[in-house]
């Protein structure tokens, strides 16, 4: 959920960052209103360069959908012999998918506590991520700085923007 810190840039973040991991997928999501209005955002870099990015938008959502949906796109992106690190600010995702959803499987996609939220997306992320042993799906604090991380989020929240 967005709260009112500044939304900059893509090229903002480029200018005003520069620390973190240089090669990876990044990941975000973001809401206005949870539910409400939604973005989700990844970048795709090798050594500091970008080779692909994408975002997304759903007017009618929550923070965790466009998480996840942020991982499950990114996902489609990797090729399946490539060895790369998936970042996401969640902890949320990364508990889902490295914790949870193997168990969640085995019981036929239930749980003790009741239902399993967003089971559409969780059970389409976790396919592409049981086909892909090489990508290690891994957490990083959000809004901490790291430049790739801020550029999935303003992909991610440029839905309330006019301009990227």
């Amino acid at each position: 959920m967005q709260n009112n810190r500044q939304l900059l840039t893509l090229s903002e973040v480029k200018n005003k960052f520069t620390k973190g991991p240089i090669s990876g997928i990044f990941t975000d999501g973001s809401c206005t209103g949870n539910p409400g209005p939604g973005g989700w955002g990844l970048v795709y870099v090798k050594d500091d360069e970008i080779i692909d990015e994408k975002f997304g938008f759903d007017d009618d959502t929550t923070n965790n959908r466009m998480e996840i949906t942020a991982v499950m796109e990114a996902l489609k992106l990797v090729q399946t012999e490539t060895k790369l690190s998936l970042f996401t600010d969640s902890q949320l995702v990364v508990n889902t998918f490295m914790t949870w959803a193997a168990n969640w499987e085995k019981l036929g996609w239930v749980r003790k506590t009741g239902p399993i939220k967003n089971l559409d997306l969780v059970q389409n992320t976790y396919k592409l991520i049981k086909k892909l042993p090489d990508v290690e799906l891994q957490w990083i604090p959000a809004h901490s700085g790291y430049k790739w991380n801020e550029y999935a989020d303003a992909l991610s929240t440029a839905y309330l923007r006019d301009e990227l």
